[in-house]
């Protein structure tokens, strides 16, 4: 399972993810959310930080922005969290991550086409307006049913006190586990004491 540590905005976390070896940092270009990495992070120290994989995360934005910010920043990959469509995400030149936001159920249908156009799906909690960094968790269970081989990042409220449950969770189609608030002092302020012995479990659990 990897790990994707999402909301960084301080150069200090981003620098002890690396050092922790953590496989993905997320990135918010989401001018609404409190974690907006655009006013706090420039784009030189994200693009020369090569030893973790870069996750811009947008929220239907014009496409001339998603690939301005992709080159700016030097991302690996993005995160999708609005509505965009199959055609929009065919036409990102580097790995799509898809969020799907889930309430009581999910309707597998409507995923359906999106499996050819990106790289993995993410599953995250519906919480109205908000997109992500709810602290709230949704029925992993509803994930039981999922019919498809398409990878995909677990997210929605996971903190230090799921890892035993998220480590019993073995899905086939499970890639990565996506953290967020859970592992703050303050919205875009990692708490690292609670990141490391988190993702020092992980991999040891995952390179037995």
């Amino acid at each position: 399972m990897k790990i994707k540590v999402c909301g960084i905005t301080r150069r200090e976390d981003l620098l002890k993810l690396v050092e922790y070896q953590v496989d993905y940092a997320g990135f918010i270009f989401y001018e609404k959310s409190p974690r907006f990495a655009g006013s706090k992070l420039d784009p030189r120290t994200i693009r020369e930080t090569k030893e973790i994989k870069k996750v811009g995360v947008f929220v239907d934005a014009p496409l001339e922005q998603v690939r301005r910010t992709i080159t700016d920043y030097g991302l690996d990959m993005v995160q999708l969290h609005g509505d965009e469509t199959p055609g929009y995400c065919a036409s990102i030149d580097i790995p799509v991550v898809k969020a799907f936001r889930v309430r009581t159920n999910i309707s597998w249908d409507s995923i359906q086409p999106y499996i050819a156009v990106t790289d993995y799906f993410l599953f995250d909690t519906d919480a109205g307006n908000a997109y992500g960094g709810t602290g709230i968790k949704f029925n992993w269970e509803l994930l039981n049913n999922y019919p498809y081989e398409h990878p995909f990042f677990l997210s929605g409220g996971i903190g230090p006190e799921q890892l035993n449950e998220l480590l019993e969770f073995k899905h086939p189609a499970l890639f990565a586990v996506d953290v967020n608030s859970k592992f703050e002092t303050h919205p875009g302020v990692k708490d690292m004491e609670k990141v490391k012995p988190f993702t020092e479990q992980i991999q040891s659990t995952f390179l037995k």
